[in-house]
């Protein structure tokens, strides 16, 4: 029988619709606690954790950076966080009021006895109020911390159980403070252990070590945080129902995981070389936008030594060390008469300015040295016959440029050019005209070409930060686009940009069998455990030019020094080659001179001095780069020449020294080779004579004895081939003084005749002594002086004529 009543069939369905909602209502409650208790419980739990738990990180021991040979650069020592629970310590007040209020009852009612020492001395005295000890103890803090007592008091009487006095407290110090609240019975100050970073070498690679503080952070300490940072603990405590945090007895600490060690490719020693004599450079030239100097195993990519002048103090490196970065600011700014205000307007950006390594950071125009790298790409396009080439420098080149021919001038240009050269002349007499033919043989497509493919557009991918890349006007039609100008002016380094590190890292490819490679500072990373956790070792990028035309290079580099050791690094013994660069430095001066070469805008113009070279020639172990950027113009010292090479020279004698390399002498080497005075003292006349006599050099003998008493000079004192070695026979007849003369701007041969005259030694400190041209620099003993005869003087020589 059908139901026909309208009202039941209502119900029933009214019972379906229900039943489907809680159906659905269900459903969705047991998919959330599923999701809430099984795939978001981490999540609700951590959450859960907070409501119970309150916690104090411990910061994690950094790792120490040490360099190659595993002296400390950079470590972290122990510190303390000081701290105060205020709950607790407002709560020991009372306990403290209630103890001093006892004893003031006992004291009046005669009861009570003091408690003294083995010295008589009353112990455990209570202040005479608890607000008494407040303000002493706040006192106290300030006095031990170098805080003002209302910081200390307004920690005192915060809400919470957790309020810093000061981060980075030194043991005795924090020991003293907790000393002196646990003598009057207080627990709610404390100190967790913290770590402070410390570099014993102070200034020294701190463009590359770098260091971290806040949100800034530089160098090695940056590039390696994530290996040297470490892992943080923590000390956790529980808190109440009512989210109040319990007293720090109800806590447990998780100890932090100290960060890994990082070992660097730099030399302690070599750094502190190129450093030093960066700054000599750089003070008597009074380079104005810093210098900067890169040693490079060209072989593996590993950068020995790696410095900005001037530097800065890692413990301190929000003190700006030099005027100079304020007055290159206030230079690029236009502020001509800078006051107070300008000062501690630009403070941030010269700080920011002396952090950044000058080696990686900033792009400058290589000038000269840069036709390494174009005479390299002409060598292996084959653009020209290497052996009959030649080009007619006549001082100056035009080049059409719309309706005016514009000149190009060579260094030589008031000489009246260098005349017909050949590429190994072009080289080495560094002819821009010459170059200028070079680069149009190869051409705009292959010039760009070589450009990327030695790495100029893209980062070198070493492990510093705030790497920049170098430029050069792009292929195309546009008026910012590569023209016959542009190429004619990039052929000899004056129209791209580069950094110091792309620089010496594409001479590298050059020398080293044509590898790019990818350059590092870091050796490796060692965890505490002494494992190796990262080892850093030659990358090749990719080969740029062939094995032969890298040998070819090379060879016709060592050329440029031996044809010209005027104005070059030549130290007897090795095989060094190299070239100089003096570049205009356009893209650094207010006003675009680029095309302006009269003497009206010479005031304009600042000038990039630079150098590179390498050693051995045939198989090179370094390779050093040198850069003085904007060097004083007075007196025509601002080339590369002048100015980078007597730095390199330098560098290279006391890092070959240090390194302990043995000299290698060439055959006009070997016969003007310097002797060394063996010891004669003793001997009998005859002995001591026949063994001058063996080592080729002169002697003179003083007085008629049968036996040697005194020589000059000394044992292991050298002399020159036409020396001379004065013996003395008889006691009382010995040392006759002489005076020194001033051999300033002396050529060899007159600084030779004067002191053979007078009966003095002496030894060329580097191969200039055979250059024409060359004259005295410095010597080692100082002008009148009163010396022995016979004394050996070192003298330093210069060139006169040579510029790049």
């Amino acid at each position: 029988m059908i139901n026909t009543n309208p009202s039941n069939s209502m119900r029933f369905r009214s019972k379906i619709v229900m039943t489907a909602a809680f159906s659905l209502l269900f459903g969705a409650v047991a998919a959330n606690f599923f999701k809430i208790s099984v795939l978001d419980n981490k999540k609700y739990q951590d959450m859960a954790n907070d409501q119970h738990f309150g916690s104090i990180s411990i910061s994690a021991h950094r790792g120490t950076i040490y360099d190659s040979r595993g002296i400390t650069l950079a470590k972290s020592a122990t510190v303390y966080k000081i701290f105060i629970d205020p709950s607790i310590f407002r709560e020991e007040l009372e306990s403290l009021q209630k103890r001093i209020d006892k004893r003031n009852a006992d004291k009046a009612n005669g009861t009570y006895t003091p408690v003294y020492d083995d010295e008589g001395k009353e112990i455990n005295v209570l202040p005479e109020s608890a607000e008494e000890f407040k303000n002493k103890a706040a006192a106290f803090i300030a006095l031990k911390l170098n805080i003002t007592a209302e910081k200390v008091k307004k920690a005192m009487d915060a809400e919470g159980r957790y309020m810093e006095f000061k981060v980075q407290t030194e043991k005795p110090v924090a020991d003293e403070i907790i000393n002196y609240f646990y003598d009057m019975g207080f627990a709610s100050v404390g100190s967790v252990e913290d770590t402070k970073r410390y570099y014993p070498q102070n200034d020294l690679a701190a463009s590359v070590i770098g260091f971290t503080t806040g949100n800034i952070a530089y160098g090695v300490e940056s590039s390696y945080d994530k290996y040297l940072s470490g892992v943080d603990g923590r000390t956790v405590s529980a808190k109440d129902s009512n989210g109040n945090e319990l007293p720090y007895r109800y806590s447990k600490t998780f100890e932090p995981k100290d960060g890994d060690d990082v070992y660097l490719t730099i030399d302690r020693e070599i750094q502190y070389i190129l450093e030093k004599h960066l700054k000599e450079m750089s003070d008597e030239h009074s380079v104005k936008n810093r210098s900067c100097a890169i040693l490079m195993n060209p072989k593996t990519g590993a950068i020995l030594g790696m410095a900005t002048y001037p530097s800065f103090d890692l413990n301190d490196p929000f003190e700006v060390t030099s005027e100079a970065l304020f007055n290159r600011i206030f230079y690029e700014k236009d502020i001509d008469d800078p006051k107070k205000k300008d000062i501690e307007e630009y403070t941030p950006e010269a700080r920011e300015r002396q952090w950044k390594n000058k080696c990686i950071s900033e792009r400058y125009e290589p000038g000269s040295v840069f036709k390494i790298i174009t005479a390299a790409s002409v060598v292996e396009e084959k653009a020209i016959d290497f052996d009959t080439w030649s080009h007619v420098c006549n001082g100056v080149e035009y080049l059409q440029d719309g309706d005016r021919k514009l000149p190009i001038a060579c260094h030589s240009v008031d000489t009246g050019g260098h005349g017909p050269v050949s590429f190994q002349e072009a080289l080495t007499k560094s002819c821009n005209p010459a170059f200028i033919a070079l680069g149009q043989a190869l051409g705009m497509e292959k010039f760009q070409y070589y450009f990327n493919a030695f790495g100029f557009r893209e980062q070198t991918g070493i492990d510093l930060p705030y790497e920049v890349n170098g430029d050069l006007p792009k292929l195309g039609d546009g008026p910012n686009d590569m023209n016959h100008i542009d190429l004619a002016e990039a052929s000899f380094g004056q129209c791209e940009t580069v950094t110091p590190l792309e620089l010496i890292t594409a001479c590298s490819a050059v020398v080293n069998g044509g590898y790019l490679l990818q350059p590092y500072v870091v050796d490796k990373v060692v965890d505490s455990d002494g494992n190796i956790v990262l080892n850093n070792e030659r990358t090749v990028r990719r080969q740029v030019i062939s094995e032969e035309t890298s040998k070819t290079m090379a060879n016709a580099l060592r050329n440029v020094v031996s044809l010209n050791t005027a104005g070059n690094v030549d130290i007897k013994g090795f095989a060094i080659g190299g070239k100089s660069g003096t570049s205009q430095r356009f893209s650094a001066i207010k006003q675009n001179v680029a095309q302006e070469y009269g003497k009206e805008n010479e005031n304009l113009n600042e000038y990039g001095a630079s150098y590179l070279c390498f050693t051995p020639s045939d198989d090179p172990e370094l390779i050093l780069l040198v850069l003085a950027d904007m060097p004083d113009k007075q007196n025509q010292q601002y080339y590369g020449s002048k100015c980078a090479v007597p730095c390199a020279q330098e560098i290279l004698t006391d890092v070959l020294r240090y390194l302990d390399k043995s000299p290698e002498y060439d055959e006009n080497e070997l016969k003007n080779l310097d002797k060394k005075v063996p010891l004669l003292k003793g001997a009998s006349i005859d002995a001591a004579i026949k063994t001058i006599e063996d080592m080729g050099v002169r002697y003179e003998k003083i007085g008629n004895g049968i036996e040697v008493v005194e020589q000059s000079p000394q044992t292991g004192t050298a002399i020159s081939k036409d020396g001379c070695i004065y013996l003395y026979t008889e006691k009382g007849n010995t040392y006759e003084p002489v005076t020194v003369p001033d051999l300033s701007y002396y050529t060899p041969e007159s600084a030779n005749d004067v002191l053979t005259g007078l009966g003095l030694n002496y030894v060329a400190k580097n191969s200039l002594a055979t250059q024409e041209g060359a004259i005295v620099k410095s010597q080692s003993i100082e002008p009148y002086s009163i010396v022995p005869k016979g004394t050996t003087i070192e003298i330093e020589f210069q060139a006169q004529s040579f510029n790049d």
